[in-house]
């Protein structure tokens, strides 16, 4: 074999073996080279974008971060609280760039990076709709590759935002919210006050008869009893950094007014949300996550979905609010499944 022959046998040998290596790559999940490619122009600085939104009180700067490139799926993470931070989303690393799958944390309005105020009328939902909205279209997201991520009270602003901009959208995941608030309320104190010591429930009560929410005693009595049942059921030593880093600077104003001083019942500005009734009007394939001891009714979560009519459930049968952290493996497996079906 002349020896031109045998260099060219040898280079298609290669080609082959790397195509082959690829291909068994690709059939193992592991991310193709371009979801690290970073498409944005100018000076490098890790995917952040900040976008200048115009409210009826003036322009502020809201702060993203987009984490991988996946023209075909891209996930808006919108946080619970009201007034926590995208921080404790940040166990999202763990399990969707593995897969390919681009997300966008997002600080809303008075959050942690973006523009702090003490405006508390800017506290509203139609309001946090439109900066949806503009956030959306700064980011260029669209009907082809949109797909919006509401947690807790971000589940209530996703729900929201689909009721009124669903063209844009691909697809919907409500994370861990019932449709109604007074459903929310009525399950707080009919389910889960009853399954509290009766003792512990009555000392509750009174504190929060006498407005007295910055008593320690609240809080003491509230994280034992309460959130380490139906918020996070992991030991409180053992609740992960990132959660913890992100309750520690929730914006207080925000949250008491849109829901009230505890996650224990609701009393705040969405005192009286309910969109149980529209959630037929909700066409996007939608995913709707509950958890068995969650705060919210699971049973309640489990009927909107079938209500909605793309709608599926699933269901973290060892999880609680924050199920993404005390039952993983169904939360992300299902999230994946549902983002990879589109």
């Amino acid at each position: 074999m002349r020896k031109t022959t045998i260099i060219t046998f040898i280079s298609l040998l290669l080609i082959g073996f790397t195509s082959c290596t690829k291909m068994e790559k690709s059939a193992a999940g592991t991310v193709a080279l371009d979801y690290f490619e970073d498409t944005g122009s100018g000076i490098k600085n890790g995917g952040v974008q900040v976008i200048p939104i115009t409210t009826p009180k003036g322009t502020f700067n809201i702060w993203t971060k987009r984490i991988g490139n996946n023209p075909k799926i891209k996930v808006l993470l919108l946080n619970g609280g009201p007034g926590a931070t995208h921080e404790y989303f940040e166990c999202f690393e763990s399990f969707l760039p593995k897969e390919g799958i681009e997300f966008i944390y997002y600080d809303q309005l008075g959050c942690r990076n973006s523009s702090a105020t003490q405006d508390t009328t800017l506290w509203d939902l139609p309001r946090y709709v439109e900066e949806v909205e503009q956030v959306r279209q700064a980011l260029q997201l669209n009907k082809d590759n949109f797909y919006v991520l509401g947690h807790s009270w971000g589940g209530i602003l996703a729900m929201e935002y689909a009721l009124k901009y669903q063209n844009n959208l691909k697809g919907l995941i409500i994370s861990n919210m019932m449709s109604s608030a007074p459903e929310y309320d009525l399950y707080a104190k009919n389910v889960l006050a009853k399954e509290m010591d009766p003792k512990v429930l009555q000392e509750i009560r009174n504190i929060e008869a006498k407005g007295d929410f910055n008593n320690p005693r609240y809080m003491e009595l509230l994280l034992p009893n309460f959130y380490t049942k139906h918020v996070c059921r992991l030991p409180v030593n053992d609740w992960p950094e990132p959660m913890n880093r992100s309750f520690s600077k929730i914006n207080q104003s925000l949250y008491v007014t849109m829901q009230g001083p505890s996650e224990f019942g609701i009393s705040g500005k969405l005192a009286k949300w309910d969109r149980k009734k529209d959630l037929k009007n909700i066409s996007v394939p939608t995913l709707v996550i509950g958890a068995q001891y969650d705060t919210m009714d699971p049973k309640h979560m489990e009927e909107m979905s079938k209500l909605l009519p793309k709608g599926s459930y699933l269901f973290c049968s060892n999880g609680a609010h924050m199920s993404m952290y005390d039952d993983q493996n169904t939360y992300f497996k299902g999230l994946v499944d549902f983002l990879k079906k589109g």
